[in-house]
């Protein structure tokens, strides 16, 4: 497969900038195995799910993670937190950095009273630091220094109100660089009503790196790899997993980060309970085990998640879809609409 068969006229005024109130007043496109695109509300979720469904949640934690500081030197400089290299909100980091000049080993970068030590440069921009604090305090002075990390393709500096509605209503493990944006549009009275249907749900981890984002270089999709990023299924989301399968139920990911989290899982015939590291790509040709339908947003461009999109829902069909929703001017990206793909 070549990555320019995965791409699709957008108008820059299609590119949502910010949130629909409440959460569930998006659009929802609904794209079953064959037929045309169905047009419903997200809020019409529990009718286009049956009793014994079970969805799956990413109950990451979106972090203040992007820093905006300085060097011993004066010199500006960003840092964006990816990922704890000892678990948990610990003091050793990979980050991705940023300054008018080259970051070096042992630069004591400063933000707002917070230090990092550069440990190494690995490439791309992407370096190890070790930070002066861990746990409660580092969370605190990252609520003080840090920046919620929206996207760059929504252009204004994050507000009080992204603090909150950039981040699911379920969002528990902090460490998180970007927010699994599928599960921004459930509410409270959603979910209940859903569980009135008979819809159940559990929860994975798997925390969003900028690896889930980064372009695609070249044109062959199998000379690009993924950046690895940790996740974690739980004995009791096994388990209702395995229930669900049992009694004939589908499973349901809200979000491509469930999909990868639990084909990544899949061992044995079943999804296993445990830690990880997944560098999946998924892409056409994947013989998905664990998922049987998804709740998706609209995803950029020529993108690995467009690509495992295509990869579930057919190349073809998903983008006819994608052209029909640039036609009704749905809302793209992080803030926008959704979709809800089903197989046979």
């Amino acid at each position: 497969m070549r990555l320019s068969d995965f791409d699709f006229a957008l108008p820059e005024g299609l590119v949502a900038q910010a949130p629909v109130t409440p959460r569930d007043a998006s659009r929802l496109l609904v794209l079953a195995p064959e037929g045309a695109p169905a047009h419903r509300g997200f809020a019409d979720l529990p009718e286009l799910l049956a009793p014994g469904d079970l969805l799956v949640f990413n109950d990451t934690r979106v972090i203040p993670a992007r820093l905006l500081g300085h060097k011993a030197s004066g010199g500006k400089v960003e840092l964006l937190l990816c990922e704890p290299l000892e678990g948990g909100l610990g003091r050793r980091w990979r980050a991705m950095g940023q300054a008018s000049k080259p970051i070096r080993e042992g630069a004591v970068l400063t933000f707002d009273g917070l230090e990092a030590r550069v440990d190494a440069a690995e490439g791309e921009g992407f370096y190890q630091v070790t930070l002066d604090r861990q746990g409660a305090e580092l969370e605190a002075a990252l609520g003080r220094a840090g920046r919620i990390p929206l996207p760059p393709y929504i252009r204004r500096a994050p507000d009080a109100e992204d603090a909150a509605r950039y981040q699911t209503i379920w969002a528990r493990a902090p460490g998180s660089a970007a927010a699994p944006t599928a599960g921004l549009h459930f509410t409270e009275p959603l979910l209940a009503r859903l569980a009135a249907r008979g819809v159940r749900r559990t929860a994975v981890t798997l925390h969003v790196g900028p690896g889930t984002f980064l372009p695609i270089r070249g044109d062959d999709l199998d000379a690009h790899r993924m950046h690895g990023e940790r996740y974690e299924v739980s004995p009791a989301a096994a388990a209702e997993l395995a229930a669900a399968r049992a009694r004939g139920g589908r499973i349901v990911a809200v979000g491509t980060t469930s999909v990868r989290t639990l084909e990544s899982a899949w061992r044995d015939g079943a999804v296993a309970a445990g830690p990880g590291r997944t560098e999946l790509f998924i892409r056409p040709g994947h013989p998905f085990r664990a998922v049987d339908a998804m709740v998706t947003n609209f995803h950029l461009p020529r993108s690995t998640l467009l690509v495992l999109v295509c990869a579930f829902g057919g190349q073809g069909r998903v983008l006819a879809a994608y052209r029909e929703a640039v036609a009704r001017g749905y809302r793209f990206f992080s803030y926008g609409d959704a979709m809800l793909l089903l197989r046979r």
